[in-house]
């Protein structure tokens, strides 16, 4: 399977924050094959090894999350569901938005919009309130609330596919685009002669406050981790971006990187003809797993690759393939250096 298949494989998956389950077990299956072991812990973090062999070698993490945004039933009222969100969600976007409700088997749903008809000027101006938002499946109020449980998790209804020559456009690419590079750069290195002991984690619950890989990196706690996630493209409509689709991968600068890590992915990115772009990341926390296992225990020396991304947390999110190889290449280079 090339990273094209499996990242349309990968963000076809429905798992929002803290209900990662199938995707956790795709996971966990792909990777065995290349894997001396594969475990899943208690979080829902999958967690693969790849021993080198010699004594007291170091271990390097290669991380990516594998939640997606989404919602959660809260309640029935006449048959339609009321539900909060799962992670950084847009309210504007939500009316006449199709879902799946993770019922078993799944729901296909709508979230309800009041025609333009009917609207005032000022509520056309205007984001609907979440509380005024509701998922219509279809159902009376009594089988609604018999078939749909509070509890119930929702994501987006959108399937990832080809967006011209280069680009994939789809739900969950954030960051499913990244796990699917982190896995194809486990399997390659796995058959590669290593100094180090690699260790490849697809965490969980990033969307919701990195939960996930905190706990994860401090139980692995590796001498050194690449964090890999995608960052803002830039688009016509937007503010500028520091990245564009479609020119590399961009490698972060910033307290939260180490910055002998940061300085040698630059580098080798030049020796190797490697697409690279640069990304400031000014603040002390990138957004990224990175923030979490940088100070894991003593601290992990720890380095941002990231993946450029149009229309984040939305349905239809954009990257590069092109990008995507390059970022491939790249964490697989340096890993396969690695001295110990």
């Amino acid at each position: 399977m090339d990273l094209t298949e499996l990242t349309m494989t990968l963000a076809g998956l429905c798992g929002p924050s803290g209900f990662e389950a199938p995707v956790g077990e795709y996971i966990a299956n792909y990777l065995a094959p290349f894997a001396d072991e594969v475990k899943t812990d208690v979080m829902g973090n999958v967690i693969a090894f790849k021993r080198c062999g010699r004594p007291g070698a170091k271990t390097v993490l290669l991380d990516a999350h594998i939640d997606e945004i989404g919602f959660v039933v809260t309640g029935a009222d006449r048959g339609f569901l009321s539900f909060d969100v799962l992670g950084g969600v847009d309210l504007r976007m939500l009316p006449a938005r199709e879902v799946m409700v993770l019922t078993q088997p799944p729901m296909f749903g709508v979230i309800d919009t009041m025609p333009p008809h009917v609207l005032t000027a000022a509520e056309q101006a205007n984001a609907i309130e979440k509380k005024k938002l509701y998922i219509d499946v279809g159902l009376t109020q009594e089988d609604a609330v018999k078939r749909v449980p509070v509890g119930t998790p929702v994501v987006y209804a959108a399937a990832c596919g080809e967006l011209g020559a280069d680009k994939l456009c789809g739900k969950a690419l954030d960051d499913r685009a990244c796990a699917a590079i982190v896995m194809k750069a486990f399997e390659r290195l796995s058959a590669m002669p290593l100094n180090v002991d690699l260790c490849c984690l697809l965490s969980t619950q990033e969307e919701v406050g990195m939960r996930g890989a905190e706990v994860a990196a401090h139980a692995i706690y590796p001498a050194a981790a690449i964090v890999v996630d995608v960052t803002h493209g830039k688009t016509p409509d937007g503010p500028e971006a520091p990245c564009v689709c479609g020119a590399g991968a961009a490698v972060g600068i910033g307290p939260n990187m180490n910055p002998a890590l940061t300085r040698e992915l630059l580098a080798l990115a030049d020796e190797e003809n490697i697409a690279c772009q640069r990304i400031a990341v000014p603040g002390g926390r990138s957004g990224t797993n990175a923030a979490a296992i940088q100070i894991a225990r003593q601290g992990v020396a720890t380095a941002l690759v990231c993946l450029p991304l149009k229309y984040m947390h939305t349905p239809v999110e954009v990257v590069s393939r092109e990008d995507m190889a390059a970022v491939e290449a790249l964490i697989t280079a340096y890993v396969k250096r690695m001295e110990g």
